[in-house]
């Protein structure tokens, strides 16, 4: 009986999946990286109000285009920045799944 690993598994093809594994797992990592530092936005009400979030979805910016403030309708310049921020969030994290998907070759690994 074979001492150790897996039944049927020499030890150099266990050592190449390792090696595999662990050149993921710092592809994983350099990507993790990239993608926090990228930023995302998103606009609402015809470009009025633009929200930037990064990687990680912290928000970073909004933006506001005087024309839409309106002390009146306070609700709707409310609603187009809720619009953009969550936006701006979906494509953030539309953008970071397919990133890892495609180094992963698809496998959920909990990202």
């Amino acid at each position: 009986m074979q001492k150790g690993g897996f039944p049927g598994m020499g030890g150099g093809n266990m050592q190449q999946l390792m090696r595999q594994a662990q050149k993921m797992q710092q592809d994983m990592a350099r990507l993790q990286e990239e993608l926090n530092a990228r930023e995302f936005s998103a606009a609402s009400g015809g470009g009025m109000v633009k929200a930037t979030v990064d990687g990680r979805k912290a928000l970073k910016s909004i933006e506001i285009d005087k024309a839409c403030v309106d002390p009146d309708d306070v609700e709707m310049l409310q609603d187009l920045v809720l619009s953009a921020v969550n936006e701006a969030v979906r494509l953030a994290d539309d953008t970071v799944n397919a990133e890892m998907g495609r180094l992963t070759g698809g496998m959920n690994l909990g990202l």
